[in-house]
């Protein structure tokens, strides 16, 4: 049985600045695939190899597949659907498989409007994938997919999902095929080389309110750390790999893994051939300051941090657990670690100011973070803050939910006033990086690292890619009324999603009316336990 995967070819002004990212689903797809025993098995980039439908057409017709794969995040979600419904076209007889976070908790949407997907992935891909091939090797497709959970389809003109499946519980069992990339494709523009995205851990024990990592990866799972290192050793010896970011939402969660990773790392020499970095969280760096010279000694250059925001009430409401002062703390303890640090901040909620706007910029200053990032506020349609806010949303085409293109209107700006905000917050802030910090501090590595970012930002600014700058038509603030962010306005929520959300929102607000009528239950027998303990009646006794 042929397989073929495709990695759908969307593009957007934000994380694509600092390179080409290798797509590693497809990879530990592929390798799940490989040890049950599927060996034929096809990948085209379309993303990074900027492949147009028609010679997507061309590629499948000329692989002939028996099974279509197709992943989606929740932008390029159009483009995924769109994929398959060529390869409907061209090999009408082949399987359509769509899987994703997107689809994952969207997929009664992702029917609705594309109803020649045969078969939705809901969750982690490798062994719903794996049973769901060879249902349709052994010729038991489609009569048996109510039987495979972890799916969802179409079925008598009704939509179907199967029971959730587990999630993964060995990942150590998986063994990803990276020789299935075009790996001298795949570049890190700050150091100018190859670059991975390994997996040490999935899921995440927080809940950010405006997050869907923890809801779609569930349980909090990390592999061994010495199978992680042989992973990234292979990438090295194998593939020529020089960087590396791990893909985990937290990595750090597990110190004890975390450090035992590191040490590894360290005894075998690799941090003299490979550079990485990390997302993590700001509690994380104040608890582990210590250990921050041995993270840095293990190749640790660079780290992301969720700082969110510049005020307390908005990581309140994001739900961070963290506090505006832990942030600047952090900042300087990475910094003094030698260790480069990137701020993130989320801007363009509904209550977004010029003044909160100028806040952000004012506190990213002040925490001398080595790279700033602002992004825009993104609706996931999945997650509980969307819930919270889904009256403010006017804009459902999905394709623009990519961080740069502003989703919510804020009520005092308008969606240009907003941008331009933005665009002026870095323009000075990597303005005075690069006249007075890059070129000047420090020696080396240092230097060079940051003077490859630097070169990265201009590059995507040159090119009109930063932020789709080129696609709004922004050209500076004199612009900033006639920017046009050529929303799809005709893109609305299905009926079927709609009914979903409304039976989900029915349920959670009973879940809350019983936990309030609990509380008020325990809080009147505690009240009568207080009396009672007086002497059995209820009046208190007199004195004699």
């Amino acid at each position: 049985m042929r397989i073929l995967f495709i990695h759908p070819n969307y593009h957007s002004g934000g994380a694509e600045i600092a390179g080409s990212w290798p797509p590693a689903w497809v990879a530990y797809l592929s390798g799940s695939l490989k040890t049950a025993g599927f060996d034929d098995i096809h990948f085209i980039d379309a993303m990074t190899n900027d492949v147009d439908d028609a010679t997507l057409r061309d590629r499948i017709a000329e692989i002939e597949p028996d099974v279509v794969g197709v992943t989606a995040i929740t932008p390029s979600i159009y483009v995924a659907e769109r994929a398959l419904e060529i390869a409907k076209e061209v090999a009408p007889d082949a399987v359509r498989v769509l899987g994703g976070v997107h689809a994952t908790f969207m997929y009664k949407q992702v029917l609705s409007e594309a109803p020649w997907i045969d078969v939705i992935v809901r969750g982690e891909g490798e062994e719903i994938v794996t049973e769901l091939m060879r249902a349709i090797d052994e010729g038991r497709w489609p009569a048996d997919r109510r039987a495979i959970n972890g799916l969802a389809f179409i079925e008598d003109d009704k939509i179907v999902a199967t029971q959730a499946a587990s999630t993964v519980k060995n990942l150590d069992g998986i063994d990803p095929d990276w020789t299935i990339l075009e790996w001298e494709k795949y570049i890190y523009v700050p150091l100018g080389v190859r670059v991975a995205i390994p997996n040490m851990a999935r899921g995440c024990p927080f809940t950010c309110s405006f997050c869907s990592q923890w809801k779609f990866w569930r349980d909090y799972r990390v592999r061994d750390p010495l199978k992680v290192v042989n992973e990234i050793e292979r990438l090295v010896n194998d593939h020529d790999v020089g960087f590396f970011i791990l893909a985990d939402e937290e990595p750090t969660i597990n110190k004890k893994k975390f450090v035992q990773f590191c040490e590894e790392l360290i005894a075998r020499g690799l941090p003299d051939k490979i550079k990485w970095g990390i997302n993590t969280r700001v509690t994380d760096i104040m608890r582990d300051k210590d250990l921050l010279p041995l993270y840095r000694k293990a190749g640790l250059v660079h780290v992301s941090l969720g700082t969110e925001a510049a005020a307390q009430m908005k990581l309140d409401k994001f739900n961070k657990e963290t506090t505006v002062a832990e942030n600047k703390e952090a900042i300087r303890l990475l910094r003094e670690a030698d260790i480069f640090v990137e701020a993130q901040f989320i801007v363009g909620l509904d209550n977004e100011t010029a003044e909160t706007l100028e806040e952000t910029y004012q506190m990213a200053w002040d925490w001398q973070p080595d790279l700033a990032n602002w992004a825009m506020y993104t609706p996931w349609p999945f997650t509980p803050l969307f819930q919270e806010i889904r009256d403010q949303v006017e804009v459902f085409d999905f394709s623009k939910y990519n961080f740069v293109t502003p989703i919510m209107k804020p009520a005092a700006l308008t969606r240009g006033e907003l941008l331009d905000g933005v665009m002026k917050n870095y323009r000075r802030f990597y303005m005075q990086k690069a006249l007075f910090h890059y070129p000047w501090r420090g020696t080396g590595f240092r230097r060079r690292y940051l003077l490859g970012c630097l070169k990265a930002f201009l590059k995507a600014g040159v090119s009109r890619t930063f932020y789709d700058l080129g696609k709004a038509g922004y050209w500076g603030p004199q612009t900033k009324d006639k920017v046009d962010f050529d929303f799809d306005e005709t893109r609305t929520i299905a009926e079927a999603q709609m009914e979903d959300w409304e039976a989900a929102a029915d349920r959670a607000a009973r879940a809350a009316e019983r936990r309030e009528a609990v509380k008020a239950q325990m809080k009147g027998r505690a009240e009568e336990r207080k009396v009672m303990a007086c002497g059995g009646g209820d009046q208190q006794m007199e004195d004699a």
